[in-house]
């Protein structure tokens, strides 16, 4: 039987189909999201895309895409604009190496006005496109859809703030208020938004007055009327709302999944001119899908439901966040000054059973990572050891609080920088790939990644007594497999430590790639090259004795790290040989690429950029074959501590 889907090519397709088919065509879409994305295992975002089917059947056909500007805050819950928009033949291939992006992309498509990864973005780019409209005298709408959680973003309501004051037309922002971001929401301004939800006071006298109304002449068309109209039920019961104090227009809330209502509000805002509007939305995330609504939480990232496990199966090494969540816990549960701050990512971090364990001591302070630092700050001045866990990427946000705060003033705040490196299927926007570089040239900061789990937990111990701030960066997914059961010891500041002796050629990896360089080591020792190999474990201060003594007792260094080259920890090195006349001595950096990174495994991508054991293996080999020279060293080899 042919389906509705089959025949939307386009969001010109949409306009002919009736709202019974409309109904019928947004659970074919829901159908289509769950196969997709449990038929390629890391589609992830499937409960925000279900909780917008109606919202952008509705945007579809009343506006004109690409001419009016449809802007998708975070943006992943773009998949049903992706399917409408023509590209529902590669949905298949959504973030997996080579396919279409899990966000919006400039450059997949012409109706990607504006890409996004981070949240709180959509108003301040469509305030940019409104005004850039009118300077050049064009005509066309754009359309910021954020979410509850996003509005937490300071930079959201800045965005507000500058479009109300500016009087701008044709732009509406619209509230996808589902009360979730990833976690549940939390703040007074979630709270406020949640209380409308379900005022009662609202919801009956509303209901009361329909009532009323439907039984005069003409009524039930006045009601319909009325309830699209500003200053008709909801000012009666409800003071002027927040956001008109921003200079907007308020409509709503209004019900997400009801196509009908939408369209009578969004053609009815169409015709508001001299001021900008915001239409309340009030949706489900995971809707029409009973497993996904239940849970938003894990379906927020898949089709878990579906998920067959052997009991036979040995259980999964657990992952660095939840390693970390763990010694986290335990901290806490030692130290009365330890206390751990996220921002909307108590799952991400893995902090939510700390969470749930100690509430008063784990803070989750909605999507606003540069009020988290802060905040570290202010509780460090009090004797508080505060653990910042903000995601590389995400502490970008926060970065002139990390300078001005905390920096400057020499507060012992630990960052602990998870998704650090590759990312993998999230891909540009959540690539770690700056973090050593921006941590690193700050004074009195120290920069630091574990090799493994165990040495993950000793870092944040040593950060928790070191007097100063202190990074500590870790990738996603799991570790080597060292032990997570053993003490945490504190280890020395700027101190490494040599893991295999050699004569030939030092490889130097830091964070990660160091378990890289010992298999590239294994590698190299079958064709008879001796390599040492070095856990630098610090990237600021560097263990200069340790660094020194490889490079002058073999042919030199290859350093290896997840970060760009430019100011990483290869150039640190780099620096440190120079300062002593030996940057002869400095054979290659593998680094991530002076490129913008796109999504694909974790695996894949260090393979593609030589940070693999076969890629720093290759990169050895062809240094020395540079040197032509001896590989032995007269100097005696570092013993191994």
């Amino acid at each position: 039987m042919a389906q509705l889907l089959d025949r939307i090519d386009s969001p010109r397709d949409l306009r002919a189909l009736t709202y019974d088919q409309l109904q019928a065509l947004a659970q074919e879409i829901r159908d289509f999201l769950v196969r997709t994305v449990d038929g390629i295992g890391g589609g992830g975002h499937l409960a925000s895309n279900l909780g917008v089917v109606e919202l952008s059947l509705a945007l579809h056909r009343l506006f004109d895409s690409p001419k009016d500007k449809i802007i998708w805050d975070v943006s992943h819950q773009v998949y049903v604009h992706k399917i409408l928009t023509g590209r529902k033949d590669r949905m298949h291939t959504i973030r997996q190496f080579g396919g279409l992006s899990g966000f919006a992309d400039r450059k997949e498509s012409e109706h990607d006005v504006f890409g996004a990864g981070h949240a709180g973005t959509s108003i301040s780019a469509a305030v940019g496109m409104a005004v850039a409209r009118d300077l050049k005298g064009e005509d066309f709408y754009t359309i910021a859809v954020i979410g509850d959680g996003a509005m937490t973003c300071g930079m959201a309501l800045e965005a507000m703030n500058h479009a109300g004051h500016l009087g701008l037309h044709r732009l509406i922002v619209i509230l996808n208020d589902n009360a979730m971001s990833i976690s549940p929401n939390v703040g007074a301004l979630s709270r406020n938004l949640n209380k409308l939800r379900v005022d009662p006071l609202y919801r009956n006298a509303k209901r009361e007055i329909g009532e009323l109304v439907e039984h005069l002449p003409l009524g039930r068309q006045v009601w319909e009327g009325a309830k699209r109209v500003k200053a008709s039920v909801r000012d009666l019961l409800v003071p002027a709302s927040f956001w008109e104090q921003f200079g907007f227009e308020y409509y709503g809330p209004i019900d997400g999944h009801d196509i009908r209502e939408l369209e009578a509000t969004l053609k009815a805002i169409k015709k508001v001119e001299g001021k900008p509007v915001l239409l309340h939305v009030l949706t489900e995330k995971g809707h029409g899908v009973p497993e996904a609504a239940a849970d938003p939480i894990k379906s927020h990232s898949g089709t878990y439901w579906l998920k067959k496990t052997d009991p036979s199966a040995p259980p999964p090494r657990p992952t660095y966040s939840q390693v970390f969540a763990q010694a986290v816990q335990e901290l806490i549960e030692s130290d009365p000054r330890v206390v751990a701050i996220t921002a909307a990512m108590l799952e991400g971090t893995g902090l939510a059973p700390v969470h749930a364990r100690h509430p008063g001591r784990v803070f989750d302070v909605a999507i606003a990572e540069q009020h988290a630092v802060t905040f570290a700050a202010g509780l460090a001045t009090q004797g508080i050891r505060p653990i910042a866990a903000i995601y590389s990427t995400f502490l970008q946000r926060g970065y002139d609080s990390v300078v001005h705060d905390v920096v400057v003033q020499n507060l012992p705040v630990v960052f602990a920088m998870d998704r650090a490196g590759f990312v993998g299927d999230d891909g540009k926007t959540h690539q770690g790939f700056i973090d050593i570089s921006y941590m690193r040239c700050l004074p009195n900061m120290v920069v630091s990644a574990p090799k493994d789990e165990r040495e993950l937990r000793d870092l944040l111990y040593t950060g928790i007594q070191h007097n100063g701030p202190f990074a500590v960066r870790y990738p996603r997914g799991s570790g080597p497999g060292a032990p997570t059961n053993l003490p945490m010891q504190a280890l020395p500041v700027g101190k490494g430590e040599l893991l295999r002796e050699g004569r030939d050629i030092a490889l130097v990896g830091f964070g990660a790639p160091v378990t890289e360089c010992l298999k590239a080591a294994e590698l190299l020792a079958a064709e008879g090259i001796d390599a040492a190999v070095v856990n630098a474990r610090f990237a600021k201060p560097l263990d200069e004795e340790l660094l020194l003594g490889v490079a002058q007792t073999t042919a030199g260094i290859i350093t290896a790290e997840e970060n760009v080259r430019a100011g990483g920890f290869g150039d640190a090195v780099l620096e440190l040989l120079a300062d002593h006349g030996l940057a002869d001595r400095y054979l290659g950096a593998l680094a991530m690429p002076d490129a913008i990174v796109d999504h694909g495994p974790q695996a894949t991508m260090r393979h593609l950029y030589r940070l693999d054991a076969e890629g720093i293996a290759a990169a050895a080999r062809e240094a020395l074959a540079g040197r032509g020279a001896s590989r032995h060293a007269a100097a005696p080899t570092p013993s191994l501590a």
